[in-house]
């Protein structure tokens, strides 16, 4: 243990300049007087096909936090298909916690998900049930990304069952970019690249809430009668309400995730569309090749969604902001009120306006493309394989009638190689999100109406007291193990709404 440990510090010291430069920008612009420049998460990149790193779980200022090269920032991880993704990950938490957790008293365990990611759901790789650290214990992951994986933004966080909400909303989780989207759209390989992680902060029993409330424009009114107070406000990057830079009719790629642990985000860009590439990692075109945009003036992002898109610099003169819309959570729901993620204003004169950004050689797939037409009107005719309930009372969070438990049998198998009809109910009085780890599916209906617009995806919403019918796509053989599926607000994970499902 001690010498792959050793391995791996020696192959990550060889970005400590880089990275270290980067984190220091980070927290320079996060700490400085608002407004700031949006902040840039250190990256790492692979050298020869292996990308190698050691995060740290540690409790800053009675937070948790990774901890990267000795800066608290989680760093924004680049791979390519076929690449190896090694990761030393260290417990460094104290063996007591002073946090509140969904289920108390929390322990300090801790872990790691690679969203979205189609690999194994078993040890070493995308593990959450039998891979925890607890403190003073060292987990290693080696992630093998399949050569014909397509490209997009991921994200990893922690997912130990009972303490993933409390760990997520203090900030563990970063941005994973599966390289060559370029092959899928050309366009985005000549646009700068921006990846933003939105993450939920709370303000329950910060002495500034008010004026952090003020900061991001909350309205005093939100839109769904909620009488609780706002207890969370998003932060971009890390930083309050920072500044993103893009000249008139410059054209950028941004890439931005829905880290939140239990927000939803209805994102728009004051006056511009958003011209869609993919959704939540999977490239629109690698199913519609015919179709590899599409353009809105707003979408709705789950929590754990991911949203591509190219946007365009507004006229000159113009103080637009990127915002989140108020949304609607249910009569049950939390306040999910509107307010602005960013401003955006015009590169300033001594900064170089160019949108040009090539990416290093090593990080582009030059193959080409690989699409997947899938024709599956056949199977949504036919009575669903599989209903999942979500219900909830005092006592806790259903799926089925079932609360999680470690050592419960899976709810549910499915054969790989196969697709499952699944419609995901929600009988209670608030939203939910739904994800399964390793596949994606095509969200085609809601309550039995077919979508305009289906969508791949790997965390839909489900309308409160109504329902979304969803092809799931098991054909990858490397899924084979066991996997959960569950409520992405991760407080309703931790007390219960989570199964197990064995992929054979």
């Amino acid at each position: 243990m001690n010498s792959e440990l050793s391995v791996t510090t020696q192959r990550a010291r060889k970005y400590t300049q880089k990275v270290f430069l980067g984190a220091q920008l980070f927290f320079a612009a996060v700490i400085c007087a608002q407004p700031a420049s949006l902040p840039e998460a250190p990256q790492v990149q692979a050298e020869n096909h292996v990308v190698s790193l050691t995060l740290h779980a540690v409790n800053k200022n009675n937070q948790d936090a990774f901890a990267f090269n000795d800066v608290t920032v989680a760093p924004e991880i680049h791979v390519s298909p076929g690449d190896v993704l090694k990761i030393t990950y260290i417990n460094d938490l104290p063996a007591k916690s002073s946090e509140t957790c969904a289920v108390n008293p929390c322990m300090n365990m801790t872990n790691l998900h690679f969203h979205g990611l189609t690999v194994s759901p078993n040890a070493p790789q995308d593990d959450v049930l039998g891979m925890l650290a607890m403190p003073g214990e060292v987990l290693h992951y080696t992630v093998k990304i399949p050569r014909d994986h397509p490209p997009g933004l991921f994200w990893y966080h922690t997912h130990p069952h009972g303490e993933s909400n409390r760990q997520v909303l203090d900030g563990m989780s970063g941005a994973i970019v599966i390289e060559g989207m370029e092959r899928y759209v050309p366009a985005v390989g000549r646009l700068r690249e921006r990846v933003i992680v939105v993450r939920g902060r709370s303000i329950e029993h910060d002495p500034n809430a008010s004026q952090l409330r003020r900061d991001v424009d909350i309205p005093s009114k939100g839109c769904g009668g909620e009488a609780e107070a706002v207890e969370e406000i998003f932060t971009v990057n890390g930083a309050v309400r920072p500044q993103i830079a893009i000249a008139p009719k410059e054209r950028q790629f941004w890439r931005i995730v829905n880290a939140s642990p239990d927000r939803y985000l209805d994102l728009q860009l004051d006056g511009q569309p958003f011209e869609i590439v993919a959704l939540d990692g999977m490239p629109l075109a690698y199913h519609e090749p015919k179709s590899p945009t599409r353009t809105t003036d707003h979408l709705l992002v789950a929590p754990a969604g991911r949203l591509e898109a190219i946007v365009t610099g507004p006229p000159p003169g113009s103080h637009p902001v990127l915002r989140a819309l108020c949304v609607d959570t249910g009569p049950d729901g939390d306040p999910n009120p509107g307010m602005v993620l960013a401003d955006i204003v015009q590169p300033s004169s001594d900064r170089s306006s160019s949108n040009s950004q090539p990416k290093p050689e090593h990080a582009i797939d030059h193959r080409r493309p690989v699409f997947k037409p899938v024709n599956v009107d056949s199977i949504k005719k036919l009575a669903p394989d599989f209903i999942v309930t979500f219900t909830e009372d005092k006592n806790g969070f259903y799926i089925n009638g079932l609360k999680f438990a470690p050592d419960a049998t899976p709810m549910t198998s499915a054969r790989v190689g196969t697709y499952q009809h699944w419609r995901i109910v929600n009988e209670t009085a608030e939203l939910h999100p739904f994800h399964i780890h390793q596949v994606h599916f095509l969200a085609y209906a809601e309550n039995g109406v077919p979508l305009a617009r289906p969508a791949w995806l790997d965390t839909v919403n489900v309308p409160y007291r109504g329902s979304v019918d969803v092809i799931l796509d098991f054909t990858d053989p490397v899924i084979k193990g066991m996997s959960v599926f569950h409520c992405h607000l991760l407080n309703h994970e931790d007390k219960g709404m989570m199964a197990k499902i064995l992929f054979k």
